[in-house]
């Protein structure tokens, strides 16, 4: 336990050294599923009061989901539409660095504090953003900060659009007939 939690502070601090370690290290994907499931849980006990337990559930599970496909858009764009020459990568790697890159967000559970839970979430969600793409520089080896910036930004844009249409399914099914 002490290792997750030494490698959880290294990556909420961006360290791109503890990014490149679980990138190559195979074993660190049940620690970097823990550190997802920790900030899902966290979420929902700082979002307790909108969401109550079922939200926890509900959250923490739509996060281990999110988190997979998360990973294989990154993946995706990453290797196929925006590599570098020495971009090389596996799905692995980008599910154990994505996963670590959620460290930050154990701190969400402090929307508990009344008063405190749009400010923490706001700060929280730009500190996982900032970690999301030092972990996608170091996952695709790219040289270039901004490259990474890019794969992120069309990922979250093609997760919209593919969430939206989801969205819209669900509702058109779920409305009377």
């Amino acid at each position: 336990m002490d290792k997750l939690v030494e490698r959880m502070i290294r990556a909420a601090r961006l360290d791109a050294s503890l990014y490149e370690e679980v990138e190559a290290n195979r074993e660190t994907l049940a620690q970097a599923t823990t550190v997802v499931v920790l900030a899902s849980l966290a979420a929902g006990i700082g979002g307790f009061g909108t969401g109550g337990a079922l939200g926890i559930v509900l959250l923490t599970l739509g996060s281990l989901v999110g988190w997979y496909v998360w990973a294989y858009l990154t993946y995706l764009i990453g290797t196929r539409l925006l590599a570098e020459a020495q971009t090389t990568a596996d799905l692995g790697e980008l599910l154990r660095t994505l996963g670590f890159s959620s460290s930050p967000g154990v701190l969400r559970i402090l929307g508990v504090i009344p008063g405190l839970a749009s400010v923490v979430y706001a700060v929280v969600s730009i500190w996982m953003l900032v970690a999301m793409i030092v972990a996608v520089r170091q996952a695709l080896d790219f040289t270039s900060t901004w490259r990474a910036v890019a794969v992120c930004l069309i990922g979250w844009i093609v997760q919209g659009i593919v969430l939206g249409l989801l969205l819209l399914a669900l509702g058109d099914s779920a409305a009377p007939g």
